[in-house]
């Protein structure tokens, strides 16, 4: 449908065709309640259903309701077009009434908008009502389509002459309609005028009490206007005179005398307000009455039968009959025009009496009214009207949900339809392949029956030598077996008589080699002993990492041992099963759309990204969270940083080279100058270097990058580390004075009072400061505390939450082995089993619950909070150490005893 009031051929704006169409602005009375009031609407009128569509304004597209004009009436009299009008203007509201019962309350800007306005809906619905007679009366003479002759022959044939219409109800139409012009506010060209300003809240208010006291008068009112009789003349146009106030005062005296005589004054015809109607004179003036008695003299001489039908004596007596009832019909829907005519008149007539009256009972009523209330109630109707608008908003909104909604069931309708179809399309296939599978095994059956005998005395041989194969297989493993517990029970009979002399026996020798045995590490210099050995562990782990040492043989049996234990935790659940398929799974989800923050998503990265995803996701968390950094640079920077720390001089360039080959020595991708990581690492840290020429170069820059590197290319892994050192770390934490981690450490000894009360009393109780062991996990995040495995899981959080992962998988491996601890009671033994314990948990499936399950809450903001709390502190503290040592030099500076003392900084430069 085109907007409202534009041109087309479909939908009410576009139904006029050539002629002018009727539109304009009109005000709605809407609402329920205190809510109720009137909103300015853009009606169009549809000449071909004859409905008055009302709009929001006039370029809208759809039409917020409709009014039926073909079988409406009018009328002036109902309380609500009485409270309109004292609304507004006297005598510019009026009522449609449907036959279904509804009521619409429409009002115009001025009084002669309203009288163009119910003239021309009138004439539309005469005109509507006039073309369904016709179609009627035609249906009645002319012949069925099967009657119709093709072609040219159809002009010649004299039965399919229509009658003409009767020109007697148009002529008496256009003899009562009123000379009128609409204002600006009707018609086309309306659609560029604003839309009316709606009544004031005053008048909104006054609008309610003359309601009221027009509803209290009314019994003091009934009957009058019930049998008044008027005649009118409806070729001059009317001029309303108001009374007098002299007149009010007679008239409300009237009304007071007419209490007592209401049932005798049924047949009076005068107001109990006079007014007169001024008559401008017209060329002609006739009664109502005489024009349509004129009118039917003419109709009945105009269609004389000689003119229509010749020599048919049946024929002609049915046409006339015919013809008598349509000019019956048309006298009686004259008839009933006449009557409308003359109750509209009456209800004008009624209309401006009662705002009369309520004009100047108002006007006397609102004389007493202090101005504080007039002003409550102005801002009380000012709020009412709001409440209105939101309410229309939110009733708008309603319907197009309401209308999407709809949509989106079609949608799932139509797609229940294909799938229904696409599920009979598979059975249809499913019987067609077990079909065609039975006739294949039937072939195949046939096949194998052709070359049976050929086939048997084969496989009889093949068995035989299968058979054979696993009877000498089976006798191996039986004899390696043989070996291995002798070996044992000779090792136990060792262990049961120790041998005190310092000679070796052949046990010693024995126990030897099985401890040799026992720490091989599966080569493939060792084919045959593979194959007995299936689940050895591999000299370096997925991550590159020596699994066994080679220095210390008591190290490598404990290593070896924690190896096992690894890979047989990992064989006896199958954990990452579940969590690779979930992964899949997720990401599939996400191929056509970009991967967001979610619950879903934190809940997998929680439980462990699989080492075939992690570079994706690692490079995707550490975009996250630098893209604002990497927006305002530009392309190429990470080059151009590189090239400046290589070509120009930079200080932090030596302590880099002496520390590469200390990062992760027992990393094969770091174990040599010629390594490919060492390189990669070299290059993250100069560029770093130079973008933080206050940081430079710390002790622990370098694991965090050799970590990220693992995973990403040398850039990204640069991002990953000023992800680490700018984002998720406080200021200062990677400077000379590491004040930062300072101040982690004393927060981390307040959540272990709060989260683990004993294990944090056990502490105190033996003096043992903790934090000598945390501070080290703080700041290269665990790297060489923990096996790798639940390394590079806490490292998927890190980087997907921040910082306060560090702190829940802190406290969470001090409560994995707080009973262990507890049983230590001295502080030499607390100690050293903190320097090892965290190498002895395996389990990382436990220690995650824990980090993320039984420690929680764990709200950010409290970190946060006793940061700023203990990093004032710490300042203060170091202020005071800097103080004692500027004193420190200058005494001494002034002592010659002194003079040969020197601080660690000064040896070490």
């Amino acid at each position: 449908m085109p907007a409202a009031g534009s041109e087309g051929e479909e939908g009410p704006a576009g139904a006029g065709g050539g002629t002018p169409k009727l539109c304009g602005y009109l005000q709605k009375l809407s609402g329920k309640g205190p809510l109720r009031g009137f909103r300015s609407r853009w009606f169009v009128f549809d000449p071909r259903r004859c409905y008055l569509y009302y709009f929001k304004g006039p370029q809208e597209a759809l039409p917020l309701g409709r009014i039926d004009i073909a079988s409406a009436c009018f009328s002036y009299h109902q309380p609500e077009a009485a409270a309109a009008a004292a609304a507004g203007d006297e005598g510019a509201a009026f009522e449609v009434h449907s036959p279904n019962g509804a009521v619409a309350v429409l009002k115009a800007a001025t009084r002669q908008d309203m009288t163009y306005w119910l003239q021309e809906l009138q004439q539309k619905r005469w005109e509507y009502c006039n073309n369904l007679d016709a179609a009627k009366r035609d249906s009645r003479t002319s012949p069925t389509p099967s009657d119709f002759s093709k072609g040219l022959v159809a002009k010649d044939n004299p039965d399919l002459s229509i009658l003409s219409q009767n020109a007697s109800a148009e002529r008496a139409r256009n003899i009562l309609a009123v000379e009128t012009s609409p204002t600006d506010l009707v018609g086309e060209q309306a659609a560029s005028q604003p839309a009316p300003v709606q009544p004031s809240a005053i008048n909104f208010s006054l609008k309610q009490w003359s309601t009221e006291i027009k509803n209290s008068m009314s019994s003091l009112r009934k009957g009058n206007n019930e049998n008044r009789k008027s005649i009118f003349y409806t070729t001059e146009e009317w001029e309303l005179l108001d009374p007098t106030p002299k007149d009010l005062e007679d008239s409300m005296a009237l009304e007071e005398k007419r209490k007592h005589l209401a049932e005798g004054s049924k047949g009076l015809t005068s107001s109990a307000f006079p007014f007169d109607f001024g008559r401008i004179p017209h060329k002609t003036r006739r009664p109502l009455k005489d024009m349509i008695g004129s009118s039917k003299n003419r109709n009945s001489s105009d269609s004389s039968p000689t003119e229509w039908y010749a020599g048919n004596g049946n024929k002609l007596v049915s046409e006339l009959q015919l013809k008598y009832q349509s000019q019956q019909e048309e006298l009686e829907k004259l008839k009933k025009d006449l009557l409308s005519q003359k109750e509209l008149v009456r209800l004008l007539q009624q209309t401006v009496r009662s705002s009369q009256y309520d004009k100047y009972f108002a006007s006397r009523l609102c004389e007493g009214v202090p101005k504080e209330k007039l002003e409550l109630l102005h801002q009380k109707d000012d709020q009412i009207l709001g409440l209105n608008n939101q309410l229309e908003k939110l009733n708008l909104e309603k319907d197009s949900l309401q209308q999407e909604v709809k949509n989106l069931k079609c949608k799932v309708g139509e797609l229940n339809e294909q799938l229904g179809m696409l599920m009979e399309t598979i059975q249809a296939k499913d019987e067609v392949i077990m079909k065609l599978s039975r006739q294949l095994s039937e072939c195949e059956d046939n096949t194998s029956s052709q070359s049976g005998a050929v086939n048997s005395s084969m496989a009889t041989c093949t068995n035989k030598e299968l058979q054979e194969l696993d009877r000498l297989k089976y006798t191996s493993l039986e004899a390696k077996l043989c070996q291995i517990e002798s070996k044992y029970l000779i090792l136990l009979q060792e262990m049961k008589t120790p041998v005190c002399s310092e000679e070796q026996s052949p046990a010693r020798e024995v126990i030897t080699q099985l401890l040799e045995d026992a720490l091989k590490a599966e080569t493939s210099e060792q084919p045959e002993q593979a194959f007995f050995k299936p689940h050895l562990v591999s000299e370096y782990d997925i991550y590159g990492f020596q699994t066994v040492p080679e220095d210390d043989d008591e190290e490598k049996l404990v290593a070896k041992s924690r190896a096992l234990d690894l890979r047989s935790l990992s064989l006896s659940e199958n954990r990452e099963i579940s969590t690779g398929v979930k992964w899949e799974n997720y990401l599939a989800s996400t191929m056509n759309r970009e991967m967001m923050r979610c619950i879903e998503l934190k809940n997998l990265i929680r439980s462990g990204i699989p080492h075939e995803h992690r570079s994706k996701m690692w490079k995707w968390c550490v975009n996250l969270h630098v893209k604002k950094f990497k927006d305002s640079t530009v392309p190429g920077y990470f080059q151009t940083l590189l090239q400046n720390a290589l070509e120009k001089q930079n200080p932090a360039s030596k302590q880099i080279e002496l520390d590469l080959l200390r990062t992760l020595p027992n990393n094969k991708h770091y174990s040599s100058p010629t390594s490919e990581g060492i390189q990669k690492l070299r290059n993250v840290l100069l560029a770093f270097s130079w973008r933080n020429p206050d940081i430079g170069y710390c002790q622990g820059l370098n694991r965090l990058v050799a970590i990220a590197l693992l995973y990403l290319e040398q850039e990204d892994a640069f991002w990953c580390l000023v992800t680490i050192v700018e984002v998720f770390m406080p200021r200062d934490y990677y400077t000379k004075t590491l004040l930062g981690s300072q101040v982690d450490q004393r927060v981390f000894k307040d959540l272990m009072s709060e989260k683990l009360p004993r294990l944090h009393a056990h502490f105190e109780q033996y003096k043992v400061d903790y934090t000598l062991i945390t501070f080290n996990w703080f700041l290269v995040v665990f790297v060489d505390s923990v096996v790798s495995d639940i390394l590079f899981k806490i490292w998927d959080s890190f980087l997907y939450e921040g910082p306060k992962v560090i702190f829940r998988f802190a406290l969470a491996l001090f409560k994995y082995k707080e009973e262990e601890i507890l049983k230590l009671q001295d502080s030499m033994s607390i100690f050293k089993y903190l320097r090892y314990f965290t190498r002895t948990i395996l389990d990382a499936r436990k220690l995650t619950g824990i980090a993320f399950g039984d420690l929680n809450p764990f709200p950010l903001r409290q970190i946060r909070n006793r940061r700023t709390y203990h990093l004032e502190k710490v300042r203060l503290e170091l202020t005071e150490l800097e103080a004692i040592r500027e004193d420190f030099l200058r005494e001494r500076e002034t002592c010659v005893e002194k003079r040969d003392l020197i601080s660690d900084d000064e040896e070490d430069s």
